[in-house]
């Protein structure tokens, strides 16, 4: 999961550009207008001449007094190999952006692959929280986790401590695991949750 680390630094980054720039209603109103408005954004995160990630939005708005970035339609790759392999790939139709911390809320129908490590993320609501690097839904919020090799799980509220590698779904989850070195399948089925060991 370290593939989705990168995610937050570059988001912020790719925000300040675009190909066209709406300065929003001038006029008062009791909710702050977003000092920037950018459509059909497109950025490309380049280091020592390598391209690392590549970010699509179809409109980006900046709230200064909030502190946040508000995205729709969000489409993004990371590169490994110098920029010769897709590592990660995801999208979702919303994502907010905390510009201090880095956390990213993102929202309608979420889609991360991590292809190094071939798992497919698919849910209605994921949150990075960027210092504690933890990924995480809401504990109603179903979750698929898919592998190429057969593997696949359905459970809620999942979370993930990306740098130790950790996994657990808070609600229920049920599923098909396959062992790959030597092609053992195991079926499991939780239908409910102790709650005192979460």
């Amino acid at each position: 999961m370290k593939k989705i680390e990168i995610l937050s630094g570059c988001i912020i980054l790719f925000l300040f550009l675009g190909c066209s720039f709406d300065y929003g209603d001038k006029e008062p109103s009791g909710e702050e207008q977003p000092g920037l408005i950018m459509e059909d954004v497109e950025y490309v995160r380049v280091r020592s001449a390598d391209p690392k990630a590549k970010f699509q939005a179809e409109r980006a708005e900046r709230y200064e007094k909030q502190g946040v970035m508000r995205i729709q339609n969000l489409t993004f790759e990371q590169y490994g190999d110098r920029g010769n392999e897709v590592n990660a790939l995801g999208s979702a139709g919303y994502a907010s952006v905390e510009i201090q911390t880095g956390d990213i809320f993102m929202d309608q129908n979420v889609k991360i692959d991590v292809e190094t490590d071939d798992i497919t993320i698919e849910t209605y609501q994921l949150e990075w929280r960027e210092k504690p690097h933890v990924l995480s839904t809401p504990e109603e919020n179903e979750v698929n986790i898919l592998q190429d090799n057969g593997t696949s799980f359905t459970g809620t509220g999942l979370y993930v401590e990306t740098r130790e590698r950790q996994w657990e779904f808070k609600g229920y989850v049920n599923g098909l695991f396959v062992h790959d070195d030597d092609d053992d399948e195991y079926f499991f089925e939780e239908t409910e949750t102790d709650e005192d060991n979460l």
